[in-house]
């Protein structure tokens, strides 16, 4: 079996890292220009590494091996929350390099052709898991029309600064991949706390966003009466409550939900706000609790809007994500490779963050790997995983890597 080198898989992830580094996480959002260094630096390793690398017009980093035969793609992205961490998607993207090398450094797997990949905004800067939809035509002109981020910056905007208006975007050939392995930090407590090394993701949940805008109007926060007023942000709680009584009883054991994003103008203490927004977002592991609380949200919003006063609109936040469930063949080559090096050390489990896999896996089939986050922290500079893990890991990688294009090509 292929082996890893432990110096270049650490020394390349920390080079990424430099890249956008505050203090001890990373600032690269997508399509910034820290984003875009890291995208050169990456097409530049690609290369190094022997593929042929390109940085498409949505700014995917795509490297195409010149073996023959199927090929295996793996990846993640590398752009991060707007204060991230240094692993967050960056592993992935640096274990795809390092099988690549690892593969072609080995006598037995130097023929296996690995594509490597770095998608672009998975992180909902502008829309989220913009490069693998893209890649894989789910990306259409009107889910890209009039698209901004929190400040205002359009897409459209974005991509021409970023150097990419015009830049021919790629599609991903099915008939090429034997399929897609992604590996991640798991951004969670659940290894760390059974004590396991490796996790193989069974499936990812599906997600829901729903936007809510509250109309009231705005006035004199001393003199206006309270059974008279038409508060905004007091009907923002309301609902937020509410939802926060209703949605246990329709969740199921692995169903959460986040109302991390609100807006009350005008944000004075002595104004009645007249208006108000709220993003609340759902995820679980099949669709028939995201259905119920898209129900429930239903409810809510009517029987609030049938009091009168503040008028509340719900609209769908982002596209929504079904869930999706891992390659069962993939899998079994990662158990095995777990095994082989961490016995009795890995598990089975879902994925309760969504990844780019869950995009890729309606093209072809797919599968994740996790490794362990410190504390279960992500999305947070305190975002950490062990270096022995991170080695770990890689090796698992290129074993089930070498596996599965052995077992593809030997058809």
């Amino acid at each position: 079996m292929p082996q890893i080198n432990a110096d270049r898989l650490l020394s390349d992830l920390r080079t990424l890292r430099s890249i956008g580094a505050q203090g001890t996480g990373v600032v690269r959002p997508a399509f910034s220009p820290k984003d875009m260094e890291a995208r050169r630096w990456l097409k530049q390793r690609y290369e190094e590494a022997g593929l042929e690398a390109s940085i498409d017009g949505v700014g995917n980093v795509y490297g195409r091996s010149r073996r023959r035969g199927k090929a295996l793609l793996s990846g993640s992205h590398s752009d991060t929350q707007p204060t991230g961490g240094w692993l967050d998607g960056a592993l992935g993207v640096v274990y795809a390099l390092e099988v690549v090398r690892a593969l072609a450094e080995d006598e037995a797997t130097k023929a296996f052709p690995v594509d490597a990949v770095s998608f672009q905004d998975e992180e909902s800067r502008f829309l989220g898991c913009l490069g693998s939809r893209s890649l894989t035509g789910a990306l259409t002109a009107d889910m890209e029309q009039g698209v901004t981020d929190s400040g205002g910056v359009t897409l459209e905007a974005a991509l021409r600064d970023a150097g990419l208006a015009g830049v021919p975007r790629l599609r991903l050939d099915p008939a090429r991949y034997c399929g897609f392995v992604e590996a991640h930090i798991e951004q969670g407590p659940t290894l760390e706390d059974t004590a396991h090394k490796i996790g193989v993701v069974s499936g990812i949940v599906g997600l829901r966003g729903i936007r809510f805008e509250f109309r009231g109007q705005q006035n004199h926060a001393g003199t206006t009466m309270m059974k008279t007023r038409r508060d905004a942000s007091a009907a923002l709680y309301e609902l937020a409550h509410r939802i926060n009584q209703e949605f246990p009883k329709v969740a199921a054991e692995r169903t959460v939900w986040t109302m991390g994003r609100v807006r009350v103008e005008p944000n004075a203490t002595s104004i009645v706000p007249g208006y108000a927004d709220m993003d609340l977002q759902f995820r679980d592991q099949s669709e028939a609790p995201l259905k119920a609380f898209e129900a429930v949200v239903e409810r809510l919003v009517a029987e609030m809007n049938a009091r009168g006063g503040v008028k509340i609109t719900a609209t769908p936040s982002r596209a929504p994500i079904a869930p999706t469930q891992m390659d069962p063949g993939l899998r079994a080559h990662l158990e095995a490779a777990a095994e082989r090096h961490a016995p009795g050390k890995w598990q089975r489990m879902p994925s309760g963050a969504f990844h780019d896999a869950g995009i890729i896996s309606a093209s072809i089939p797919s599968a994740m790997l996790f490794i362990p986050s410190i504390g279960g922290i992500s999305h947070d500079f305190a975002e950490d995983s062990r270096d022995g893990d991170i080695v770990l890991g890689c090796q698992v990688l290129a074993d089930a890597a070498a596996a599965i294009l052995a077992e593809a090509n030997a058809r």
